[in-house]
């Protein structure tokens, strides 16, 4: 859900409160139901029944509030560069880059001592932690707002302009090739568009429009990452996660292995693969920004190979010391090998997400750039939606065969299957992008593009 509010929260940005009030009202938001969540864990007064109600409106209301500041926030702060200046394109490039490297570095900080907190100290500290840290960085953000740049709201909506030029569009379509001719000849339809400035529209509609092949060839990319906080997880349960001789890894704790590959990876995207990129390509973008999401795609077609793999390894060893029907016995295979595909899929959020942040900023109309951060953000929501549906239907399939692939007993379960379903999948999304890539063309004709 939280990955889909942000489309929400783009079109009260763009529409009615610009970047900047949007941001403040969904801080607001977000500490208040934070501090909701922290009352329901220490106040002792509160019935079950009352705890369980608090709970799930303040979860709900932060997803609401992250609708209003995830997109919204990182667009303000690709606003404060010059896109007309190409040092400043490219420090633009990197803000983006390392506005990722903030991501993760909070995310593993969150499974690291958050939940070291929730468990061994108090929730309600595990909550009110970041409560608090809302409301610095809130304070923090208003201390500049005389520094910032901001762009003025236009008179029209410009959703209201994307729908007419949509609505346009459809009704040229409607028109038969005669009737369009009759009207060429005549000049009529052409004055009148001139003169109820439909061109502009149609021109945004359509740039909003040439968009979606990009999204939809890459939300099977987003099927994939869904498994990094599902099977992934599950695989690691099962196996040796011993540090040493005392410490044991928890389960949760395997995400930091995929925030580690980003944040070891980020560096050297920006300081040493994009300045290369640029000096071949003698522009200020190098790579482009769809040259990136297709690099990132070949990563995480190797991470779906890699974990079959590891996964037929570990379904051998279970079979080998026949724990095939003991779950509940950790199978002898250290969590290391499973390293290389949280690795693979690491890097290929690098290059797909950071690129697919660049590329719908930028190829939005400048309006709606709210809109292009919130796109890319609903295909990881709807990738989460199509996974558990696919994982709910091949279930069932397989599961009516004798033999299900998502068995509650691991051991007989054949998540191999599934990775190598992805791995085609998502190769066949790859040609289907590539053909598409190849096709589009960037709003801005310079080389300056990104």
């Amino acid at each position: 859900m939280a990955l889909m509010t942000p489309l929400l929260g783009a079109f009260v940005a763009d529409s009615y409160l610009g970047r900047y009030r949007t941001i403040a009202v969904a801080s607001l938001l977000d500490f208040l139901g934070l501090a909701m969540l922290t009352l329901s864990a220490i106040l002792p007064s509160l019935s079950q029944q009352s705890q369980v109600i608090l709970v799930y409106f303040s979860l709900y209301l932060v997803a609401f509030a992250q609708g209003g500041h995830k997109p919204i926030l990182e667009a303000f702060g690709a606003d404060q560069f010059d896109e007309n200046n190409p040092q400043e394109l490219i420090s633009r490039s990197s803000f983006f880059n390392w506005w990722y490297f903030g991501m993760n570095i909070g995310i593993t900080v969150t499974i690291v001592v958050l939940t070291y907190v929730q468990d061994n100290i108090s929730w309600g500290l595990g909550f009110g932690i970041p409560c608090i840290l809302v409301v610095i960085a809130l304070v923090v953000f208003l201390m500049g707002t005389k520094s910032y740049r901001y762009y003025l709201l236009e008179g029209e909506c410009p959703f209201t302009r994307i729908w007419r030029g949509c609505t346009v569009l459809v009704k040229r379509n409607c028109i038969s090739r005669e009737e369009r001719e009759i009207q060429r000849l005549h000049g009529a339809d052409e004055s009148r568009i001139e003169e109820n400035g439909d061109a502009q529209r149609v021109e945004e509609a359509k740039g909003v429009l040439r968009l979606f092949p990009i999204w939809a060839t890459c939300l099977p990319y987003g099927i994939i990452c869904a498994q990094c906080n599902t099977f992934f997880t599950k695989q690691g349960s099962t196996m040796d996660r011993r540090i040493g001789s005392t410490f044991n890894v928890p389960p949760a704790a395997l995400q930091s292995l995929f925030c580690g590959a980003i944040l070891a990876f980020i560096p050297v995207y920006d300081r040493i693969i994009l300045p290369i990129s640029r000096k071949f390509s003698k522009t200020p973008s190098g790579l482009t920004t769809l040259q990136r999401i297709g690099i990132g795609f070949n990563f995480s077609i190797m991470s779906m190979v890699v974990a079959a793999l590891v996964e037929i390894k570990r379904l051998k060893t279970a079979r080998e010391f026949a724990l095939v029907d003991r779950p509940d016995i950790t199978i002898p295979m250290s969590l290391w090998w499973l390293v290389p595909q949280y690795v693979f899929i690491g890097i290929s959020e690098v290059f797909i997400v950071i690129g697919q942040q660049e590329f719908f900023y930028d190829q939005v109309p400048d309006a709606l750039r709210s809109l292009g951060l919130a796109l890319y953000l609903s295909i990881y929501g709807i990738g989460n939606f199509i996974s558990s549906f696919l994982v709910s239907v091949i279930d069932g399939v397989t599961e009516s065969a004798g033999e299900s692939w998502f068995s509650n007993n691991l051991n007989r379960a054949h998540l191999d299957y599934y990775y190598w379903f992805l791995a085609v999948l998502n190769a066949l999304s790859f040609v289907i992008y590539m053909y598409c890539a190849h096709a589009f063309v960037y709003k801005k004709k310079d080389n300056v593009a990104l």
